[in-house]
Parts: structure tokens; C-alpha cells; sequence
């Protein structure tokens, strides 16, 4: 007799294949029934987990965005020198990336046109653009101004969503140039910030 799913690993299941989904497909073109049919489950199951199409795929983005976070704070932190744990901060990121390929196309660069969706990306986009103006301030010193950070965090942050989707569409360089040119890009810039420039 086959054991039955608990309900946080049925809900696993259905994230799961819904991250395909909305990568593949993209927000509008994506379906319950897809999502429910890739599950395994039907779509009423998808649905007493997540009230709706546009609740599924907030709770994505801010997985998405919690992971990433929980990445970068674990890379950064320690008392190792900042030339040390900054390239080993972009590989892990490169590596999220190579191992969630719906991330360039689900995270860093949808756009739907609904209001709605878009308000939902915004948020999210915004609490980790935050959360990275907390961690580059560090990385620049304690007299860095609040503003100056938030300015250099949305430009990593906007940079290196850029560089997923762009390495999305060439699979064929391999992950070690892509942190090299991300450290040669924003290690300049931290460096400066790091000085007072």
C-alpha cells in the first residue's frame, strides 16, 4: 500500500512543478491545469493549497527571493576578507541559477502587464533590493550613506538579473566566466564604495 503524501509535501510537489510552468509558459499562459496534471493531482487539490493562480505565484517569487537572500547573507557574512567571500557569494548565486533554470525567465525577467502581478513583483523586488542595500552597506563601511547602498544594491541587483537572463539564452559559457566577469564588474564598484568614491 502506497504511503499518503503529507500535505507539505504535496504542496512541495505542486511549487515544484508550477516553477516549470511559469517559466516555460509564463503568467498568463500558465494553467492550474497543467500545474495540477504535472503534480500528479487534479486542480481542485492545487487549489486548497493556494486560493488562486495569482497566490501561487506570489508564494513563488517570494521563495525565490528567500532563497537568493538566505544565499547572499550566508556567503557575505564571516570575518573572512571581503576579496574572498564576495567571489564565493557570486558563485553560489551563479550555481542558484544554473540549478533553477526558471529563475532568469520567472523572477528576473517577467513582465506580465497585469497590475496586479506586477504589483506583486514590485514587492518583491523591492524587500530584495532592501535586503542587499543592508549587505553592500556592510561590504562599503559603516559611514556608507543609506542611499549610496540602496543605489549600488539595485544596480547588483538589476545587473545580475541581466546576467541570468543573458546566460539563460547562452547555456554554452560555462559558470566559472560568469562569475568572473561578475566579480571583475562589481568588485571594481564595491572597491570604490569600499574607498569613499
Amino acid at each position: 500500500m502506497r504511503k499518503r503524501m503529507t500535505a507539505a509535501a504535496r504542496r512541495e510537489v505542486i511549487e515544484q512543478a508550477a516553477l516549470g510552468v511559469f517559466a516555460e509558459r509564463g503568467y498568463h499562459r500558465a494553467s492550474v491545469d497543467e500545474i495540477a496534471r504535472r503534480s500528479g493531482v487534479t486542480p481542485p487539490v492545487v487549489y486548497d493549497h493556494f486560493e488562486s493562480k495569482l497566490a501561487l505565484h506570489k508564494r513563488l517569487l517570494e521563495r525565490t527571493r528567500d532563497e537568493l537572500l538566505a544565499m547572499w547573507s550566508e556567503q557575505l557574512s564571516g570575518d573572512d576578507p571581503a576579496e574572498e567571500r564576495i567571489p564565493r557569494a557570486l558563485d553560489a548565486w551563479a550555481r542558484y541559477v544554473e540549478e533553477h533554470p526558471y529563475a532568469p525567465r520567472m523572477f528576473f525577467a517577467e513582465t506580465t502587464g497585469d497590475p496586479e502581478v506586477e504589483a506583486i513583483h514590485r514587492e518583491v523586488r523591492d524587500q530584495a533590493t532592501g535586503v542587499l542595500a543592508a549587505i553592500v552597506g556592510r561590504e562599503a563601511g559603516t559611514e556608507a550613506e543609506q542611499e549610496m547602498s540602496e543605489m549600488a544594491s539595485e544596480v547588483i541587483r538589476a545587473g545580475l538579473g541581466g546576467l541570468a537572463i543573458w546566460w539563460s539564452d547562452h547555456p554554452h559559457v560555462p559558470r566559472q566566466r560568469v562569475v568572473a566577469t561578475a566579480v571583475n564588474v562589481f568588485w571594481v564598484g564595491l572597491e570604490r564604495l569600499r574607498g569613499g568614491g
